[in-house]
């Protein structure tokens, strides 16, 4: 891993570099004012906000430089005077030039150790990501998929939130889910329910044995009142269908020219993790899967996120989903659309998965269009 050096490290904006200048062109304003006041106004003191401002805006050597800076000019000024009251002041701002530079260039290095490990949190943040979140595959058959996460932190990569893809011989199996809670144990949940997940859907031949695998392995692992919404779907190589079980979890949207329209029963089996309380197998359910009409898969985070009136995102209405499209420009279109209507970090992750059948075109329309 790659380390920024330390001392003089830019800000990463381009239009920011400008403000490297800030603390110099101080000292500057700062003499020309006293070269046309003269001695005797206690402006000399005022060269400290030099090395201050750099201390605030650069690593621990740009600080110094600003220190050294502020001393040069205030030594120029120091020299031709006598033992006078303004000699004294001058004295006095090369004491509080040199304080605030030592200071400033202390506070700056804590700042560069902090970012730095906040830096190694985000990296290894970032590789568990990769690690439980795999990349959903591309296209299996005529089915395409495309998966996102939208963390509800800035600071934070990986939550309780969770999707995966299998592909089989008749076609890809796919899980999305959002486990209770929020840390560590939603996400030590989320990464067991999809361990078990990728194992079972190879070995299960049907949907309902995959969810009956991960219930054992829950009703071992969860604690009380400890549980996971999800739907568990399986759509087959040509993309003609796409069977479901929906456990507890948000109905699918399926997009298309009559506009979006949301699929299976409008109340979902019970979230995994309940098991030892169902009274009845888990029942699939199958829909076609029309070609160039995408099913957009997504966790509660989408439907309960909030503007700043308390409205919750209008889904079935945005314009993100009221035109199909490819699953990649579907996902684009509604990150994009819930950020701005929620203007502020969401209070709960998002996954979305989007999966559409492939029209029967050629290769070379097939690479123009997509």
């Amino acid at each position: 891993m790659t380390r920024p050096k330390r001392g003089w490290r830019l800000p990463r904006p381009s239009w920011s570099r400008a403000l490297l200048a800030v603390p110099f062109l101080i000292l500057i304003a700062v003499g020309i004012v006293r070269l046309l006041l003269g001695p005797g106004h206690g402006l000399l003191p005022l060269l400290a906000v030099g090395p201050a401002a750099a201390a605030a805006l650069g690593g621990v050597t740009y600080t110094l430089v600003a220190g050294i800076a502020a001393l040069a000019m205030e030594s120029l000024f120091l020299i031709g005077l006598l033992p006078t009251p303004a000699a004294q002041q001058a004295e006095v701002g090369f004491a509080a030039v040199v304080g605030v530079t030592v200071a400033g260039a202390l506070s700056a290095h804590v700042r560069y150790r902090r970012e730095r490990e906040l830096r190694d949190v985000r990296t290894i943040a970032d590789v568990t990501q990769r690690v439980l979140l795999r990349p959903l595959p591309a296209q299996v058959g005529q089915v395409r998929l495309a998966g996102q996460y939208l963390s509800a932190s800035s600071r934070a990569r990986i939550g309780g939130d969770l999707y995966a893809a299998v592909p089989t011989a008749s076609g890809v199996r796919f899980i999305i889910g959002d486990a209770e809670g929020k840390g560590l144990s939603a996400v030590q949940q989320a990464a067991t329910v999809m361990g078990v997940f990728r194992e079972a859907a190879y070995a299960e031949r049907t949907l309902s044995a995959v969810a009956a695998r991960i219930e054992a392995m829950l009703d071992r692992e969860l604690g009380e009142e400890q549980f996971i919404t999800a739907i568990l779907a399986e759509a087959t190589r040509d993309g003609s269908k796409i069977e479901m079980i929906n456990c507890g979890h948000p109905q699918p949207l399926q997009l298309g020219p009559e506009g979006p329209h949301l699929l299976g029963p409008a109340v979902g089996g019970l979230p995994l993790g309940f098991g030892a309380i169902a009274t009845a197998e888990r029942i699939p359910f199958t829909i076609p899967l029309r070609a160039g009409e995408p099913v957009l898969f997504y966790t509660d985070g989408l439907t309960e996120a909030r503007n700043k009136a308390g409205e919750f995102f209008p889904l079935t209405e945005c314009s993100s989903v009221q035109t199909p499209a490819d699953p990649h420009t579907v996902l684009e279109r509604l990150s994009t659309e819930v950020s701005r209507y929620v203007s502020h970090e969401p209070h709960d992750d998002i996954a979305l998965v989007v999966v559409r059948r492939q029209p029967l075109l050629g290769t070379a329309t097939l690479s123009r269009g997509e």
